[in-house]
């Protein structure tokens, strides 16, 4: 049976689901039917990107499914070297092609690239893209307080979302504040702080054990605690399940501040004032 997932209203009025699926690296054939058992699990909310490469296998997976399109929710992402005002419109057809999709539900920018100082103009395209009915929501990803101030003063448009490195050991608390302030959600890319050992932590392993669920559980209940959407990425189908079991447990505000203690910074160095990615 697929699970029913709660909803948060954006700041434009649409709804998106609690938790998605980031699809990042699901390519190909396998790709494709890694989505669709996603959607027959019960996700409705898909993550993808044009530098992913992978839009295609998105499209196709919704195909797959047999689900109808207007109950998911899709995310792409415009990359680095779409940047500017006319270049956006082309990246935007591009992605449309690869999903075959005349419409996409959410729309980021995946980069701000301050020191090629184009998101501004960037961001006024895709407000024209919204208002032109092609894009229900936007929003940007890896945005700091200081681009989220410049594009709200300048346009006076706030990002429905904000897509951020977010973890246990990075968990932005200021960065989450401004969005609360600003009514921007916050979505959390790589939740489970991939590849690093977070999971074996032993304050994690006895929280999830106090809870009979497993750490990754509990890092996905933390998320959805703080406010945060998560878009964990798995292709297996056990795990896609298991990650979306996290809705019939709560943890405590003690251990939801024990896990934000595991704080220690970014784990990748991407810092969106220097990291540049076309």
């Amino acid at each position: 049976m697929a699970t029913e997932i709660p909803t948060y209203t954006l700041n434009d009025s649409t709804s998106i689901p609690v938790i998605g699926l980031g699809t990042y690296g699901l390519r190909g054939a396998a790709g494709t039917e890694a989505v669709a058992a996603a959607i027959g699990s019960g996700y409705r909310l898909l993550d993808t990107a044009l530098n992913y490469e992978n839009e295609r296998e998105v499209g196709d997976g919704i195909r797959v499914s047999g689900i109808d399109r207007s109950e998911i929710i899709v995310t792409s992402k415009i990359p680095g070297r779409h940047h500017g005002y006319d270049e956006t419109f082309g990246s935007f057809a591009e992605s449309s092609t690869n999903l075959r999709l005349d419409v996409i539900d959410l729309y980021l920018i995946h980069w701000p690239l301050p020191g090629v100082d184009k998101y501004l103009d960037t961001w006024k395209a895709m407000i024209a893209l919204r208002d032109e009915g092609k894009v229900r929501s936007i929003g940007v990803s890896n945005f700091t307080e200081e681009h989220l101030d410049r594009i709200i003063g300048e346009t006076g448009v706030t990002p429905a979302v904000n897509q951020v490195e977010l973890h246990p050991y990075f968990p932005q608390a200021s960065l989450r504040a401004f969005h609360e302030r600003h009514a921007i959600r916050t979505e959390s890319w790589s939740p489970l702080a991939m590849r690093s050992e977070l999971t074996r932590e032993p304050l994690l392993v006895a929280i999830a054990d106090s809870h009979s669920v497993t750490p990754t559980q509990a890092v996905l209940r933390w998320h959805l605690q703080l406010g945060s959407i998560p878009i964990p990425k798995s292709a297996d189908a056990a795990r896609q399940r298991e990650n979306l079991d996290v809705f019939d447990f709560e943890l405590s505000d003690d251990e939801v501040a024990a896990i934000s203690s595991l704080e220690r910074g970014r784990l990748w160095g991407a810092d969106p004032t220097t990291h540049e990615e076309f």
